[in-house]
């Protein structure tokens, strides 16, 4: 017998056949050792449900989707930027604040100072909102560290998220996110210590899935990322990129080069960058909420993303300068209504091209035979309601590895 099965419910397996949404009406979904064993139409069963599993689960007609997938956050870190936020209004731009030294530098202040009880106890809370929507992968990059021991202390509470949690955490390192003011003026000095002393010792420890960088005018070059993107294949680590956020420097291209999972942000994106994302498998990661906080009116190459077959996914990019934000339901409806994506899209952004990104596809983003029994329970009348609705989260249930979750 099958562990359980989950009956009375529509599925959105979010499989490309054809289907909108991969929709499976009157659908179910049988759990055996954490991962999907059958899914189907209740009526292709081949007896009564409660002859065929231990436990059998009522889901009162709602509709499934597989868990959602947070692909992009900075959710560790120390501090607020709420007065950046007032100074932005009073027409400052992004990039002032961060060449008067405000900025990303100001987090990196108040994250070296604060203890690692001190960073778990203010993620906890940002990660359980998220986990309330469903979602069940989340990635965390550090950055806010721009030193060896503050971007490993970011990292171990970065794992903690898991441990205190029932979420799957990537972790991320993002060591070239900035300059720390002890290099001012020596950006390549400060790239020798990320791949010669930092990098390493993140690898060694196990703390990483990945490296970024912040491939940008007041980030880093493309030599200079490209560097790290050498060091970090070297030590077996996939990467991806903050590419042509605010201007293009040919970051989508350089991260297709080096195979990069994704390229996020992407809104200068060239179509040669488009078309080599497309030739690597390279996911383009959009980041509505960083879009809509500062104000941006350069829209990111989406038509080009589609017709070069590019997968695009969606994240919350939770930051405390750019994209304070802790709802990827809110995301589904700003890249709805900012980039003017589908439903359809936007729902395959937070979870099958989310996968992706995060090199967990072969476990996570749909909901078929194999895959981990992670999925989430919606009371709404069609999957377009996720998209539709703003702030409310009509998610019921959350189940991972097909045991139901506290998600309060």
């Amino acid at each position: 017998m099958w562990d359980s099965i989950w009956v009375n419910a529509h599925l959105a397996t979010m499989l490309p056949d054809g289907e909108k949404y991969g929709a499976v009406p009157d659908g179910a979904i049988a759990v055996e050792h954490g991962r999907i064993a059958w899914t189907g139409k209740r009526a292709d069963l081949s007896a009564d449900p409660q002859t065929l599993a231990r436990a059998v689960h009522d889901l009162e007609g709602g509709w499934v989707t597989p868990a959602l997938i947070d692909c992009h956050t900075h959710l560790v870190y120390g501090g607020s930027r709420a007065g950046e936020f007032e100074m932005r209004l009073e027409g400052a731009t992004y990039e002032e604040i961060a060449r008067a030294g405000g900025g990303i530098l100001s987090t990196v202040k108040a994250t070296r100072s604060a203890s690692e009880a001190d960073l778990l106890a203010a993620a906890l809370p940002r990660a359980r909102r998220l986990l309330s929507e469903g979602v069940t992968v989340l990635e965390v990059k550090s950055g806010y560290g721009l030193d060896l021991e503050t971007e490993l202390k970011m990292l171990r509470v970065a794992r903690a998220l898991g441990d205190h949690l029932p979420l799957r955490v990537r972790t991320t390192f993002l060591g070239a996110h900035a300059l720390p003011p002890e290099f001012a003026d020596r950006p390549d000095a400060y790239i020798d210590l990320v791949c010669d002393v930092v990098l390493p010792k993140v690898a060694e420890e196990g703390l990483a899935d990945a490296v970024d960088a912040f491939c940008e005018g007041i980030g880093f070059t493309p030599d200079q990322t490209a560097r790290v993107f050498e060091t970090a294949r070297a030590l077996g680590l996939p990467v991806k990129l903050h590419a042509d956020q605010l201007s293009d420097l040919g970051g989508a291209a350089l991260a297709a080069a080096h195979g990069a999972l994704s390229a996020d942000h992407l809104e200068y994106t060239s179509d040669a960058g488009v078309a080599a994302m497309a030739k690597a498998g390279t996911v383009a990661v959009l980041l509505p909420g960083a879009f809509y906080f500062l104000r941006e009116t350069k829209l990111p190459p989406i038509q080009a993303f589609r017709d070069h077959g590019v997968g695009i996914a969606l994240a919350t990019d939770s930051n405390p300068g750019s994209s304070p934000a802790h709802s990827l339901l809110l995301m589904l409806n700003m890249a709805c209504t900012l980039f003017r994506m589908t439903p359809e899209e936007a729902l395959a952004g937070v979870t099958r091209h989310a996968a992706a990104a995060l090199g967990v596809v072969g476990t996570h983003g749909s909901l078929e035979v194999g895959k981990a029994a992670d999925f989430a329970v919606w009371r709404i009348d069609t999957p377009a309601d996720l998209s539709y609705r703003i702030g409310d989260n009509p998610c019921t249930r959350v189940v991972i590895a097909g045991e139901i979750v506290d998600h309060a």
